[in-house]
């Protein structure tokens, strides 16, 4: 069986969230962190080895204050993150267990995952060694350079937005990453794309938003009740379905 360290993005800055006391992942959905849902998705998966988040050094101390419980019950590794995203995910990789031949990235902020959708992940990483969720762009896309004029249409049928779970074989992301010099990749499949390794699609999910502004926690609000209760009954090898409910 494959086993997945699983790193969960939470050292952002969240600029637009617009709230001094609490960061987009540390914020209440529901009565419980956004950080929390999302984790809650992958630790009781079969395949997680290890679950990490990596939160802003200037984040740490509070962080550790306000959820200390629950990462020692649920047994999660904090560790501090850089200035940039993938600064803030090596970190991420460099603290994950050597038995964890796979990696899983995850935005923290995107607490409406499935376990569908991370199956089908985790099993296309082990099948093409990268796979990202994605959805197809249905709208017109226009490109404008000063947000006030379109300058052209664009044409939308080769483009796709970018969701995660982005899950990796460990060996190829590490090299990714070792070969960046001073590129900035937006995500970890732009830099497995720059090491020459193609990246499969999985079909994404309309409700796995990435929560940026206060109105989407309301979103993310009805997406949570949308989803189907937790089965106790195993699902086909090599899954089952016993994600831990809290």
């Amino acid at each position: 069986m494959p086993r997945f360290a699983v790193i969960l993005a939470a050292a952002g800055k969240s600029t637009r969230f617009n709230d001094p006391f609490n960061k987009k992942p540390f914020a209440q959905l529901d009565q419980k962190a956004v950080w929390l849902h999302s984790a809650d998705k992958f630790l009781n998966h079969p395949d997680t080895g290890r679950l990490l988040i990596v939160v802003s050094p200037e984040d740490r101390e509070d962080f550790l204050s306000r959820f200390g419980a629950n990462i020692m019950v649920l047994d999660i590794e904090v560790v501090t993150g850089g200035e940039l995203r993938h600064q803030s995910v090596l970190r991420g990789l460099e603290k994950a267990p050597a038995d964890c031949d796979y990696i899983a990235v995850h935005d923290a902020a995107r607490p409406c995952i499935n376990d569908e959708l991370i199956n089908a992940c985790f099993a296309a990483a082990v099948q093409h060694g990268a796979a990202i969720p994605a959805l197809a762009v249905d709208s017109t896309v226009k490109r404008s350079a000063d947000g006030k004029r379109v300058a052209e249409t664009v044409p939308r049928e080769q483009l796709w937005l970018a969701q995660t779970p982005q899950c990796f074989r460990r060996d190829l992301l590490e090299q990714a990453y070792a070969r960046l010099g001073s590129r900035q990749p937006t995500d970890e499949a732009q830099a497995i794309e720059w090491a020459g390794h193609p990246v499969a699609i999985v079909p994404g999910l309309p409700q796995n938003i990435k929560i940026t502004t206060k109105r989407d926690l309301r979103f993310a609000s009805a997406c949570l009740k949308s989803l189907p209760a937790p089965k106790l009954d195993a699902r086909p090898h090599p899954f089952k379905d016993d994600t831990l409910w809290r």
